[in-house]
């Protein structure tokens, strides 16, 4: 099985998909650039991929768009492209996060389905605003939390909607990784650059980058709600404005208890990404630098492996499978998996149906709730750790 319409990519022809920064240099833009590509369904055919006209030119070129359709801003681009007939379909927005709100209300106001990179934006009274846009223009909107994309973190959401766990009693997240043990803002870094300065970045630091992705991958596979969360920030970084280490308690509103540490200041780890849910029935702990494999433990019995692709794999896992077991997939396949609900739903939206009920994908409610988390960790670690509800 494969991700429904797989097959059929091109009918009505591929989506045409326009960007907002991802340029000369930007690691995430070639991402989602990859990610839109893998499933042959969308076409990059607009951009204004760069703060600086010249570097958005440049960049444009070196992506063989129409000169005409290289743009100095997302304000000309936007007005542009709803006069064409062959205008964008969607835009993907890859900026900083100060850079999210903008370019949303201008393509949603032009008609176009939005796919925005997280965290959502810088404040939850911004995000509050773009949620309210979004539903009053009834036009698709995405939030690419890639990391539920991955089939063995579906077959996990699975498992617990079925109950395999029983009732859900602990949910442990950690994303740790290293790049900001030193300096690395002060070497010409343009991704480090940023995101410790809370003028781009928003109220949080490895919070915000990372944290989120954490506190997103504990709420979509676990379901719960949280009622309070206390946190402790810290900057380890001399002279940074901004958290570079995250360690975050949660109560969930079932009794249920949590944990979140996220860090960008721990030597050894890459991308450490983790998720462990325990129940009354059982429990499982996944890693995305090892994503094809969950490890699960029902109560009393010994621990399996369940690939990805395997007979345990789940219906969930095998719709956005796309290869046979013992071939891995990855990041990037993870990653293009939201694309591929994505395009699922603007296809849908193309003759003003909704997508199967299977099709899902982050939408504008996570990121409000990511804001929510990011705004209730900074009040309570300035608290000393007092819990606070988000």
């Amino acid at each position: 099985m494969a991700i429904e319409g797989r097959a059929d990519a091109r009918k009505g022809g591929r989506i045409r998909l326009g960007m907002v920064g991802g340029g000369e240099g930007a690691f995430i833009g070639a991402v989602h650039r990859i990610a839109s590509r893998i499933d042959d369904q969308y076409e990059l055919v607009a951009g204004a991929l760069s703060s600086t006209p010249e570097k958005s030119r440049r960049s444009g070129a070196a992506l063989d768009l129409a000169p005409d359709r290289i743009y100095d801003d997302y304000e000309s681009m936007a007005k542009a492209e709803a006069k064409r007939a062959d205008g964008i379909e969607a835009v993907a927005i890859v900026t900083p996060n100060n850079v999210h709100a903008g370019p949303t209300y201008a393509f949603l106001k032009a008609g176009v389905h939005v796919i925005c990179d997280k965290p959502l934006t810088v404040s939850l009274a911004e995000a509050k605003k773009m949620r309210a846009a979004v539903e009053k223009s009834g036009l698709v909107f995405a939030l690419t939390h890639n990391y539920t994309g991955y089939p063995l973190v579906r077959r996990m959401r699975e498992m617990v909607r079925a109950g395999e766990l029983g009732d859900i009693r602990l949910v442990q997240a950690e994303y740790p990784q290293d790049w900001l043990t030193a300096a690395t803002e002060t070497s010409g870094n343009k991704q480090a650059e940023w995101r410790v300065d809370p003028k781009r970045s928003g109220a949080g630091g490895a919070l915000g980058d990372i944290g989120t992705h954490a506190y997103n991958l504990a709420d979509y596979v676990s379901g719960l709600e949280l009622a309070e969360l206390a946190a402790d920030l810290t900057s380890f970084g001399a002279g940074r404005k901004l958290d570079d280490n995250a360690q975050i308690m949660l109560r969930y509103a079932n009794g249920a208890r949590g944990a979140i540490w996220a860090s960008q200041v721990a030597p050894g780890n890459e991308n450490g990404l983790m998720l462990r849910v325990y129940g009354t029935k059982g429990g499982f702990h996944w890693r995305q630098d090892n994503p094809n494999s969950l490890f699960w433990s029902p109560l009393d019995k010994s621990t399996r492996i369940v690939t990805r692709g395997g007979p345990d794999a789940g219906e969930a896992a095998a719709r956005v499978t796309r290869i046979p077991p013992g071939h891995p997939e990855g990041y990037l396949e993870g990653f293009a998996n939201i694309y591929s609900e994505i395009a699922l739903a603007i296809r849908a939206a193309r003759v003003g149906k909704k997508p199967s009920r299977a099709v899902h994908f982050p939408t504008i409610d996570d990121g409000v709730k990511g804001l929510a988390f990011i705004e209730a960790a900074v009040k309570s670690s300035k608290a000393n750790g007092k819990w606070v509800k988000p």
